[in-house]
């Protein structure tokens, strides 16, 4: 094994065993706040199960691809992998999610214009699609592939390695260095990431609803605004006017009827 370092961890530490069970212990944790999302949903805009499995999943694939890319990265040089790991999820987290939300503006603004129904985020069909599920997934791992494309652009700008010795460099424990940069700061920040992504791609039903609301309550007040041109219309007048000679005609006849009754007892 390589020797380590006095300060940070050694090469390959990212992928040692203890690192690989920090791994599967922050995705665990990670991913049960999109859960916890769901459940504070209002029950009538909550997601099903199959349609909140898509959405979730596709932020799943993303951020594989970026864990594993940051992984990769951080082991290409000699420097100390746990602060370059950390640098580049901390650039992932500010400068990406910004990214994030460009590439799925710019790709649901093209769909939408190019009228690919089943490629705008959140729309699966219905019932749900498959085939909508894969290639909403493709194109945002395209956007991620962009997002971490721009962001190693980003670390070759010259500086990053006296930020690097600032972040870490006062842990004297390997150990902990990982704790902190393989566990405790991502997931904070991946809470807070995965909560912001997937309000930006999920459905929006919310919207939907209040444009119902909007017009059954247009609809109602146009039936009552109806209903009182029709009391206020000039046909009850006629209505009224045949009603009054119907009722005048009705005491000639009854005069008729008396004047023959007369003159037959005459």
């Amino acid at each position: 094994a390589p020797p380590r370092p006095a300060h940070g961890c050694g090469s390959g530490a990212l992928l040692g065993r203890f690192g690989v069970v920090l791994q599967a212990l922050l995705a665990l944790c990670a991913f049960s706040t999109l859960m916890l999302k769901r459940f504070k949903e209002p029950e009538e805009e909550r997601r099903p199960w199959r349609i909140w499995f898509y959405d979730t999943s596709k932020q799943a694939t993303g951020a594989l691809f970026i864990h594993f890319a940051n992984v990769f990265l951080s082991d290409l040089t000699e420097e100390d992998p746990c602060s370059l790991y950390l640098i580049n999820f901390i650039l992932d987290a500010t400068l990406g999610v910004l990214l994030i939300w460009l590439g799925v503006k710019v790709v649901s603004w093209f769909v939408q214009r190019k009228k690919y129904t089943y490629l705008v985020f959140g729309e699966y069909g219905d019932p749900p699609q498959a085939a909508a599920w894969i290639g909403q997934c493709i194109l945002y791992l395209l956007i991620m592939v962009f997002e971490k494309t721009v962001i190693s652009l980003v670390l070759l700008i010259p500086g990053w390695t006296k930020l690097q010795q600032i972040l870490l460099g006062f842990i004297p424990s390997p150990q902990l260095e990982l704790v902190l940069v393989m566990f405790v700061v991502p997931f904070i920040v991946n809470a807070i990431t995965f909560w912001v992504v997937d309000s930006l791609i999920m459905r929006k039903y919310k919207q939907k609803d209040t444009l119902d609301i909007n017009g059954s309550i247009e609809t109602s007040q146009a039936r009552r605004n109806g209903e009182s041109q029709m009391l206020l219309s000039p046909d009850m007048d006629f209505d009224q006017s045949e009603s009054d000679q119907d009722t005048s005609g009705l005491q000639g006849t009854n005069q008729q009827m008396k004047q023959s009754s007369s003159q037959v007892v005459t």
